[in-house]
């Protein structure tokens, strides 16, 4: 094997072991966040004797589905690849990453990772705010003074919190992956300069091979 082909292979399996590290924290993330989500509903103690607004009920169910949802998707995509990847990396073969699927399946292994780490932790943070208001307006302020309703004090606090958390994550999200995007495409060219070298040097030996062959036809002639 040469170093170039050694170059490539290397490159393959930097890949495949990315994609399985990806896949694999999807699984876990997918699993935890999607958990939480269906005990904050089910768990949810609705006070029958309180007016709640359609609209925040309506809002927490439709929150609470879409996330389970994206979750389940990113968890059945990681499930089904993840054990393809486990199989080839763990046989002790160089060759044996031309049987893996990472390559073909590149796109399902990105939109999982994007549902579960990107769409999936927002609609988590927004599934916070919205339990927090389900559980705490239904609160009276049992005191003889007026003033603000406790529980909307609660609500409206902790939707205070969340919403600067929830605009680092969006900055950061955007950076993270506009620094990914840019390191892949550094990547990619340092791959065609590879491409381009084992291309350079396969002809310069095909010249080789036919300048050796011709004075020898050439004699016999």
């Amino acid at each position: 094997m040469t170093s170039n082909e050694h170059s490539l292979q290397t490159l393959s399996w930097r890949k495949l072991y990315l994609s399985r590290a990806k896949l694999k924290a999807t699984s876990s993330t997918s699993a935890l966040l999607s958990g939480f989500a269906m005990v904050a509903m089910v768990e949810a103690q609705l006070e029958n004797d309180y007016d709640y607004p359609p609209g925040l009920l309506i809002a927490f169910s439709a929150c609470t589905t879409v996330l389970v949802a994206v979750h389940l998707f990113a968890l059945m995509v990681s499930t089904c690849i993840l054990p393809n990847l486990d199989a080839v990396s763990n046989i002790p073969n160089l060759n044996s990453i031309k049987e893996s699927p990472h390559e073909r399946m590149h796109h399902h292994i990105e939109l999982a990772w994007a549902f579960s780490t990107v769409l999936g932790t927002l609609l988590f943070l927004a599934e916070v705010v919205l339990m927090c208001w389900v559980k705490f307006l239904p609160l009276k302020n049992n005191s003889a003074s007026s003033g603000i309703n406790p529980g909307v004090a609660a609500a409206i606090v902790s939707t205070v919190i969340m919403v600067p958390f929830a605009f680092v994550f969006i900055v950061f999200a955007m950076h993270f992956y506009r620094s990914l995007v840019s390191h892949k495409t550094e990547q990619q060219h340092q791959e065609l300069e590879v491409l381009a070298k084992i291309t350079q040097m396969q002809n310069q030996l095909d010249h080789r091979g036919d300048a050796s062959n011709h004075p020898s036809s050439a004699h016999l002639v």
